[in-house]
C-alpha cells in the first residue's frame, strides 16, 4: 500500500508521483531520498523555507492549495527504478477528486503521466500535465529547468494560495 494522500477539502491541484522510493518508505513519507529535488524546489516556489519534518512538508502542501499522492497503490518494482513496475495498481484519485476542489493534476515525471493517462484519466477527466522528474535519477535536469517549469506549471495555482 502507498502512502496516504495529503489533502484538505480546498486542495485545488493534485502532483501525482509513480510510488514511493525505498528511502521515501526508510523515511517514512514522499521524496525522501536526500538528493530528490521536490522539497527544496517546493519551497523555492512557494517562497517557504525547506521543510524538515513530515508536518513541515505537509502544511507546505496544504497551505498552498496542493495536494499529493502517487499514482499507484501498490505495485511491484525493483527498487526506485521506474522502468520495472510491473502488476500496477491505481488510486483511487477519482474518489479524491470528488472531496477536494481539484480541477489540476501535475505528474512528476514520465512514468507517472504515462501511468496516470492509462489508468486514471479515464475516472478523473482531468488531463495531467507531465513536468520533469525531481528524481536525481534525472540529473540532465537542472534546478534552474526544474523552477522553471514546475514554477510555470503551479504558478497559477499558487498565486491564489488557500482561499
Amino acid at each position: 500500500m502507498s502512502f496516504d494522500p495529503v489533502w484538505c477539502p480546498q486542495s485545488r491541484a493534485i502532483i501525482l508521483g509513480t510510488w514511493p522510493s525505498p528511502k521515501s518508505w526508510q523515511q517514512g513519507f514522499y521524496y525522501g531520498h536526500p538528493r530528490n529535488r521536490f522539497w527544496p524546489l517546493m519551497a523555492q516556489l512557494t517562497g517557504c523555507p525547506v521543510p524538515e519534518t513530515i508536518p513541515q512538508k505537509k502544511a507546505l502542501i496544504l497551505e498552498n492549495g496542493l495536494a499529493l499522492w502517487d499514482v499507484l497503490e501498490s505495485c511491484t518494482i525493483q527498487g526506485a527504478a521506474d522502468s520495472t513496475i510491473r502488476n500496477p495498481v491505481p488510486t483511487d484519485l477519482a474518489g479524491l477528486v470528488q472531496k477536494t476542489r481539484i480541477e489540476r493534476v501535475f505528474c512528476n515525471g514520465a512514468k507517472a503521466k504515462e501511468l496516470y493517462d492509462r489508468v486514471l484519466f479515464p475516472k478523473t477527466g482531468i488531463p495531467a500535465v507531465r513536468l520533469p522528474s525531481t528524481s536525481p535519477a534525472n540529473a540532465a535536469c537542472s534546478a534552474q529547468q526544474l523552477c522553471r517549469e514546475w514554477g510555470a506549471a503551479l504558478a497559477p495555482v499558487l498565486e491564489k494560495g488557500n482561499e
